[in-house]
């Protein structure tokens, strides 16, 4: 079976593509699903919050590393090999985490976790829009990347729901069997895929020097390092500041994954850059306030579904905005944008975690109300020198 070149493509092609999308689902849920389970393992390994949070800052720098080093570790292998390989990995080390007796343990398989998707991520939008036709590869790029951002917005409530009605545990095991799945429908729905042109590191510091790229990059470190400085902390948030019984902190999340997906859209039709810069202060005055206004289980819940339509559509349009800066060179620049978003992840969770352990856990949200604020003002600096 070779790569598609014929105009029309089959129900097979795009299955394959959307599984190429549910794998990608599956691996970013996996990292961030400790997220809403925080104060759970927390309990049952004997850690505090602050510790716990390695569970998100361990796969997340891993994952900035392998990124851009794993496609030009791989060579000209079959990447439809190495796919299925990365995603086995992470069934792999989902099961230890399932069965994992100790913190130790449970940081080792995390450590596998990042190397699976910092590989999967920067290799699978690749892949997919190299199953269609030309004239498909919006629909099919759009596809790639919608399985990460439902994951951010709908995995980790969905895994935090199946872990509130049963055990943490039951919610890694849940991931890992979706991802068994997918790499089933992998190995009957990809065909081989050669490498192309080998991939060379110098391509992305060369990015950096785009004043567009340079500022929308910066503005992904500093919006993702504000969102995981405080939502990866949001479970015992939400019971200690709004007083959210721990069997509802699921249905809440879920809300917040709503509110996130419907946020993608929102503003899609203004100036990329206005709406990094309305995003951003929004999600910086929710975080800000938080503390004092939602200490309620009804205002706490209100505040976080307006954090979910802020903070669904900012990754969106800061990649928009990178697009647009980086014309033909939107791969390289993309895959610079992966490794900082994953070392973004890891920052957050591991500041966030310090302030809370060392101030209170309100301190986190205050401390991500910066870094919100300081995307703002990235933005701001660069306005009258990029074009609409």
């Amino acid at each position: 079976m070779s790569i598609v070149t014929q105009e029309e493509v089959s129900l097979k092609e795009w299955l394959a593509v959307a599984a190429v999308a549910v794998g990608t689902f599956a691996m970013v849920t996996v990292e961030q699903l400790p997220v809403g389970l925080l104060t759970a393992i927390g309990g049952s390994l004997d850690i505090s919050e602050g510790a716990a949070g390695l569970m998100v800052t361990v796969p997340g720098l891993v994952a900035s590393a392998t990124a851009p080093l794993l496609p030009v570790a791989i060579g000209r292998l079959d990447r439809r090999t190495v796919l299925i390989g990365l995603l086995s990995l992470m069934v792999v080390a989902n099961a230890i985490s399932v069965v994992a007796p100790n913190f130790g343990v449970m940081l080792a398989s995390r450590f596998l976790v990042g190397i699976g998707i910092g590989g999967f991520w920067a290799l699978a939008a690749g892949i997919a829009v190299r199953l269609v036709p030309e004239r498909h590869v919006p629909r099919a790029t759009s596809l790639a990347f919608g399985g990460a951002t439902a994951a951010n917005v709908l995995g980790v409530p969905a895994g935090t729901l199946i872990g509130g009605l049963t055990d943490w545990r039951v919610a890694f095991a849940a991931v890992g069997v979706l991802a068994l799945l997918v790499v089933g429908a992998l190995l009957w729905l990809l065909p081989r895929i050669p490498a192309t042109a080998p991939v060379r590191l110098r391509e992305l510091p060369r990015q950096f020097r785009n004043p567009v790229v340079r500022v929308a990059v910066i503005s992904t470190f500093l919006v993702v390092s504000g969102q995981f400085a405080a939502y990866t902390f949001i479970s015992p948030i939400l019971q200690n500041v709004s007083g959210v019984p721990a069997d509802m902190i699921g249905p809440v999340l879920l809300g917040f994954g709503v509110a996130g997906v419907v946020g993608t859209f929102v503003g899609s039709s203004w100036n990329v850059r206005r709406r990094v810069i309305t995003l951003s202060v929004t999600l910086a005055v929710i975080m800000a306030i938080f503390p004092l206004v939602g200490t309620t289980p009804v205002t706490g819940s209100i505040l976080l579904l307006i954090w979910g339509l802020a903070y669904g559509g900012a990754p969106v349009a800061v990649q928009t905005w990178i697009l647009q800066g980086a014309g033909s060179s939107a791969e390289a620049a993309t895959a610079l944008n992966t490794t900082v978003f994953n070392l973004a992840i890891a920052f957050g969770a591991a500041l966030g975690g310090i302030v809370a352990d060392n101030t209170a856990i309100t301190g986190a949200l205050w401390f991500a109300a910066l870094l919100m604020a300081l995307t703002a003002v990235a933005a701001i600096t660069v306005s009258t020198r990029t074009p609409r």
